[in-house]
């Protein structure tokens, strides 16, 4: 593995996505007739490992799943991906689920259980120093306990490996995080979270870089993003595509970044090869399953010039 090859590391959430259809999202007391069921991994921190593993980066995950059917599937679903499983932790009990109601209106409800994820706890992060501190980059969301995302902060500090935090769901940070965040990756609801209201992505993307961060990556979706740094700013716009499921894009979007920025772009090429990643994932549908291969996005950039 050269210098430009270490790995990504990332520290996050695992579940199992539990999607039912139905005519409508029903009421307080109210049997519906669904119309269809799947099951499907996914977890913020697994769908950004999985995105940057499709792309033939080399990944390795520390997170935690249940000893139960669920915890088997989805450690043997990243090992497929081509994602590193060593520091993935079985512990007693269920691993993480998310069941989802999706409305024929494209409504859809969603209760996270954390299940497993709640398990990993910095003791867990403490065990993989060593795998943190040989990181290129480590990808931390914040499904996980926030003093399990705060230590592994500590850790890539201590090592001087560069972080990429996705605040989703938002939380309130502790104000020494802030220092320790190479890249902060919010879409335009958790960005307007952390800057008090909806601003400006100029605005926005000023106030956040205020707050100690190194960049700034403002995901807007059929937008684009805004990309900002000390050196410079600025947007680079999303490809026009015709979306059928938008689950996990903006996992992919991280994933795919992470991967361009380790392997030499600049941030704003690292973007647009990101945003062609993300234009792919949500033509399809599922969220590891859309996640796109080296050279579908090779050939989808030579396309779309």
């Amino acid at each position: 593995m050269t210098a430009q090859q270490k790995p990504i590391v990332v520290v996050g959430s695992i579940n199992m996505d539990l999607v039912a259809s139905t005519p409508s999202i029903p009421l307080p007391g109210q049997t519906l007739t669904g119309t269809d069921f799947t099951t499907t991994p996914g977890g913020k921190g697994a769908n950004q490992a999985v995105a940057a593993a499709r792309l033939g980066y080399p990944v390795q995950m520390i997170g935690a799943v249940g000893e139960d059917a669920f915890g088997r599937a989805l450690t043997e679903n990243l090992r497929t991906a081509g994602v590193e499983v060593d520091a993935v932790a079985r512990v007693p009990g269920p691993s993480g689920v998310a069941p989802i109601l999706v409305a024929a209106s494209g409504e859809n409800s969603i209760v996270v259980v954390p299940g497993a994820n709640g398990k990993a706890t910095p003791a867990l992060i403490d065990q993989h120093a060593s795998l943190i501190a040989r990181a290129g980059m480590v990808l931390c969301q914040l499904e996980l306990p926030l003093d399990t995302v705060a230590r592994t902060l500590a850790l890539c500090a201590e090592a001087s490996v560069p972080v990429m935090l996705d605040p989703a769901p938002a939380a309130e940070l502790p104000e020494e995080v802030w220092r320790r965040i190479t890249w902060f990756t919010p879409n335009e609801t958790e960005a307007a979270i952390y800057v008090g209201k909806a601003l400006a992505p100029e605005n926005a993307a000023r106030q956040l870089l205020g707050r100690g961060v190194r960049g700034v990556l403002l995901k807007r979706g059929s937008e684009g993003a805004y990309v900002a740094t000390a050196e410079g700013a600025g947007w680079v716009p999303a490809f026009h595509v015709q979306a059928v499921d938008t689950v996990a894009a903006g996992d992919c979007f991280n994933g795919a970044f992470a991967v361009a920025l380790l392997q030499g772009s600049d941030p704003w090429s690292a973007a647009r090869f990101a945003a062609a990643a993300a234009a792919i994932s949500v033509t399809r549908r599922g969220a590891q399953a859309s996640m796109p291969s080296r050279s579908e996005v090779d050939q989808f950039l030579a396309e779309h010039k």
